[in-house]
């Protein structure tokens, strides 16, 4: 209890004075009451407009509340005071009219400029694509032929309690987002089903994701670290389950970083022709299943009657392996099973299929290739 009060007391003087000791730091986050500071330009610009809006609020509430505490004990019917009684005060009237707008003008030209910076993403040293799906991120660096899924790395057994709970339960993933320090990296962003929104505080970045439109954002820091962010925009079931990271490099490692995912993407495109074993394809797509499917069908595979359909013994999974594959590639029209096409990789696809085949006593033997998955991609 009197840590507690010790982290709410250090959380107030935050919001107080605007500042945190190192020694508090730690504490403070969890507890904060603050808005976030932030590590760009946009962010710093936010902030500076919310502790100026707050100090106006804050003098203006001590003025008023301060004179009618005044005006109760100094003009009480004890005192032997009468009330006036008048109808209007052409002096008064005026004031109350003219100071609030004088206070509003004078906020307007702060605001506007943070505004102005807000949305001047022209310059960008570097194009992101950003595409929210139930419940995952996609990024891609344009012109860069880099291009990879992020979806949260916390297990099913923490998150239903079968085992205890990490360090960045519900905050890590398996992809992060990389960007270079000192570049101007613009965010393009977009949806594939609903509306998400990504929001990373610390880049003092929150833009709604809008299937078939593209929205803007950008920063720029020469705070190298990981930041932590989430979808800010209800968008279904999993909608707390997907988390953002950003990791902000410096331009040497950023570029080490970027040659190394071109290099995998260059040795994956020659995994395709190969003729995966039974184990291996089972071993990848349980992963796969498990972080792509579970959320609807389930660990277990057996979905939510009536939401869900399960994948035990079905049509789908117990008939022709072509129609199989075909729903995970291109969905089903008319539900909410969405296409994966640009979501899994013909690797994954093929792992997938395999192990939805073959798990929960499926148990038919067969298996699906990479190569066979591209063949249908291309209408062969």
């Amino acid at each position: 209890m009197l840590k507690r009060a010790k982290a709410l007391f250090a959380g107030t003087l935050t919001t107080l004075t605007g500042v945190s000791t190192a020694s508090q730091a730690d504490e403070v986050s969890t507890r904060q009451l603050n808005m976030t500071q932030g590590i760009t330009e946009v962010s710093q610009a936010a902030y500076d407009i919310h502790m100026l809006m707050m100090w106006v609020c804050v003098v203006i509430g001590a003025a008023v509340f301060g004179f009618m505490i005044y005006v109760m004990f100094a003009h009480r019917k004890s005192r032997g005071v009468k009330a006036a009684n008048f109808h209007e005060h052409i002096g008064v009237e005026l004031a109350w009219t003219i100071v609030p707008a004088l206070i509003l003008i004078v906020i307007a030209f702060p605001a506007t400029n943070a505004l102005l910076k807000v949305y001047d993403a022209s310059d960008a040293e570097m194009d992101i694509k950003i595409t929210g799906y139930q419940w995952k991120w996609q990024y891609e660096y344009l012109g860069e032929d880099v291009r990879f899924m992020s979806s949260l790395r916390t297990s099913q057994d923490e998150i239903y309690g079968r085992e205890e709970k990490g360090e960045h339960y519900l905050r890590e993933v398996d992809n992060p987002l990389v960007i270079p320090a000192n570049t101007k990296v613009r965010f393009l962003l977009t949806g594939n089903d609903v509306i998400h929104s990504w929001w990373v505080p610390d880049l003092g970045v929150k833009k709604d994701a809008l299937p078939g439109i593209f929205t803007e954002a950008w920063a720029k820091t020469s705070e190298v670290g990981v930041y932590v962010g989430e979808c800010a925009e209800l968008c279904g079931k999993d909608h707390a389950f997907m988390p953002i990271v950003v990791e902000v490099k410096p331009k040497e490692e950023f570029n080490t970083w970027l040659a190394e995912q071109k290099a995998s993407a260059a040795e994956y495109a020659s995994t395709i022709g190969k003729e995966w074993s039974m184990d291996e394809l089972m071993e990848r797509g349980e992963k796969v299943y498990t972080t792509n499917c579970a959320g609807c069908h389930g660990i277990d595979g057996l979905g939510i009657p009536g939401v869900f359909p399960s994948m035990v013994g079905t049509e789908v999974t117990m008939g022709p392996i072509e129609k199989h594959i075909d729903v995970i590639v291109n969905g089903v029209n008319g539900t909410a099973m969405q296409a994966f096409a640009a979501q899994l990789s013909e690797v994954d696809i093929a792992a997938v299929v395999t192990y939805e085949r073959n798990a929960w006593g499926n148990d038919l033997g067969d298996m699906a290739q990479p190569i066979d998955v591209l063949n249908h991609k291309n209408g062969q």
